[in-house]
């Protein structure tokens, strides 16, 4: 990965870094925990959707190009996503970084590892119920539109369809550390901190079985 400092003579020095995907459907808890990860662990928390957003009030050409596809219900293209990313990595003085919401399906593990040559250390996935995923969303409602049961169902159905695909991808290559995120926030945190902590040995082998898809 093109991942470097230049130093005072304009020569690149190779910076590696370690980077773990955090997944999960909406209301599981993924940038409440990644603030927890980040403080305790010394990684950066990079979410896509922030970045996505701090770019399209940039005032960038890709900014606007990024706007533009937002505005009409579109994805944006995995290799900006990825381009974006790798912006953001170059720009912050660490060499871990959790990952928020992303890979979002299969296009984007390709554009990642195409683009990079780096696969993620591990895959932490929020595994949370349905119906529990449901009650946190609407009752955080604050105004938005997505904030109601219709739209919430759509978007679980959008993450069944498009992101645990990539999640059965790493659980192949015994990537996946799956926790419960059902629980309260202080019960997923100490499972989670399990994962993190110095010296464990968190190599899973692939799993038998396919992850369990949610049921919409």
């Amino acid at each position: 990965m093109d991942l470097h400092k230049e130093g005072d003579t304009g020569s690149a020095k190779q910076k590696k870094v370690k980077i773990v995907f955090v997944i999960g459907g909406p209301g599981s808890g993924k940038g409440t925990q990644c603030k927890r990860i980040a403080q305790q662990f010394g990684y950066t928390h990079l979410s896509v959707g922030e970045i996505l957003r701090q770019e399209t009030s940039s005032g960038s050409e890709t900014g606007h190009m990024v706007q533009k596809i937002m505005k009409e219900g579109k994805l944006v293209p995995s290799d900006v996503t990825v381009r974006l990313l790798q912006q953001a990595m170059q720009g912050i003085d660490n060499d871990k970084f959790l990952i928020d919401g992303f890979p979002r399906d299969e296009e984007n593990v390709k554009a990642f590892e195409d683009l990079t040559k780096m696969e993620p250390e591990f895959v932490l996935y929020l595994d949370c119920p349905q119906d529990e995923m449901e009650k946190r969303l609407l009752s955080r409602n604050e105004g938005r539109e997505d904030d109601n049961i219709e739209t919430i169902r759509k978007r679980l159905k959008v993450f069944v369809e498009s992101t645990l695909p990539t999640i059965e991808y790493y659980e192949s290559k015994g990537k996946i550390r799956k926790v419960d995120a059902g629980k309260s926030i202080d019960e997923v945190f100490e499972s989670i901190k399990v994962i993190f902590s110095p010296g464990k040995d968190n190599k899973m082998p692939p799993s038998k079985h396919k992850c369990k898809c949610l049921i919409l």
